[in-house]
């Protein structure tokens, strides 16, 4: 059988389970037609411009899974080349658990997601840090002398999917919400201006 780029989660278990429940010709079909796909040539770049939040998945050698929050300013993850991504990874609390299971195990799993537009990708591939923090802060849009940043995370894309927006709550950043009150705000005193200049003007031709 042709390798599918949706193997990478599509396991046989996987599979038997989508017969049990009724999906897997559905996904037979999308497997069909080309399935995840395979490099970054068409990840939509917007999305990841808009995005100031991931999660990070990795698993030790135990095979016990760990997700980690990844945060950072809208954009601050940005595509290298067709197959790979990369991010400042920010000083945290020294845990160094996804560092201690990458070192294990390579693979690693992106959630990224947008609240705001409720939309979601899902990203396979192997992961690595690098300590080389001035070689890519060009790519990365950051001060290489900037404390805060401890390394990079160099995250080589395998397969990625545009995941549907179902049960995805809608969530405005404070920041915009802010700034959208405070426009209204001013046109509101603007409008209250207006309307006393009027009444005066009135109350002068009474």
């Amino acid at each position: 059988m042709i390798p599918s780029t949706c193997d990478v989660a599509f396991t046989p278990s996987v599979k038997a389970e989508q017969a049990r429940r009724g999906s897997r010709r559905h996904y037979a079909d999308y497997e069909a037609r080309g399935g995840f796909e395979a490099d970054l040539s068409n990840f939509p770049r917007a999305f990841l411009e808009r995005i100031d939040t991931a999660f990070l998945g990795t698993v030790n050698a135990d095979g016990q899974p760990y997700i980690q929050h990844r945060g950072g300013p809208r954009g601050f993850i940005r595509i290298l080349d067709d197959a790979t991504l990369a991010f400042a990874e920010r000083r945290g609390n020294r845990q160094y658990v996804s560092t201690g299971n990458l070192a294990d195990n390579p693979k690693g799993f992106l959630f990224l997601i947008d609240y705001e537009t409720r939309s979601r990708i899902k990203v396979w591939g192997r992961a690595r840090f690098s300590d080389d923090i001035a070689a890519h802060a060009p790519a990365l849009g950051i001060d290489p002398d900037d404390m805060d940043v401890e390394r990079v995370l160099i995250f080589e894309v395998v397969a990625w999917e545009a995941n549907c927006p179902k049960h995805i709550p809608r969530k405005i950043d404070a920041g915009a919400v802010m700034t959208a009150v405070e426009a209204l705000r001013a046109r509101i005193g603007t409008l209250e201006a207006e309307n006393r200049r009027l009444a005066s003007l009135l109350a002068l031709q009474s």
